[in-house]
């Protein structure tokens, strides 16, 4: 009777859960990769790096996928998100590097179809070695907090206007 009792709650749950996933997704998304709308990036991006929301809002509460394209020799100074940064790596290869100071010593490179995940708050900095495409889904809001704000590029864009 108790194991009929707990096949039958796990059957109920796992259905429950699966209505509550189905209902947070009211629509499917198939995008080729010419139906990708690139633009440029905010602000407190650097320059010259183009974004594409690919699915979900990034700037608020609940899962995101963008796309970044980075230039070749692009860096993005130290800096770090309060939630998990999960980043896959489309075409090109990019270098990442944890820590609060520039280190090139310190940056590994990932090529296509590599994958890195930066636990929330971790500092890090990366350095696209090729131009790069690179894919980053996680749970928004996304916030992009630089260790030292004199690295913001919205901050030091706001200076010279």
């Amino acid at each position: 009777m108790r194991k009929l009792f707990i096949v039958a709650f796990s059957v109920v749950a796992v259905a429950v859960l699966g209505v509550a996933q189905e209902s947070k997704t009211s629509t499917h998304i198939v995008l080729s990769a010419a139906q990708v709308k690139w633009g440029p990036a905010p602000p407190s991006v650097p320059k010259g790096i183009q974004l594409a929301v690919v699915s979900g809002n990034p700037g608020a509460s609940g899962p995101f996928v963008i796309r970044l394209k980075i230039p070749a020799g692009q860096k993005v100074a130290p800096h770090w998100h309060p939630t998990d940064e999960n980043v896959t790596v489309i075409s090109g290869t990019v270098a990442f590097g944890m820590g609060e100071k520039f280190d090139p010593a310190a940056l590994k490179n990932l090529s296509a179809g590599g994958y890195a995940l930066m636990p929330a708050e971790m500092r890090h900095f990366a350095m696209a070695k090729t131009p790069v495409v690179l894919q980053v889904h996680g749970t928004g809001p996304f916030v992009l907090n630089y260790v030292n704000p004199a690295d913001d590029p919205s901050k030091v864009n706001a200076a010279t206007k």
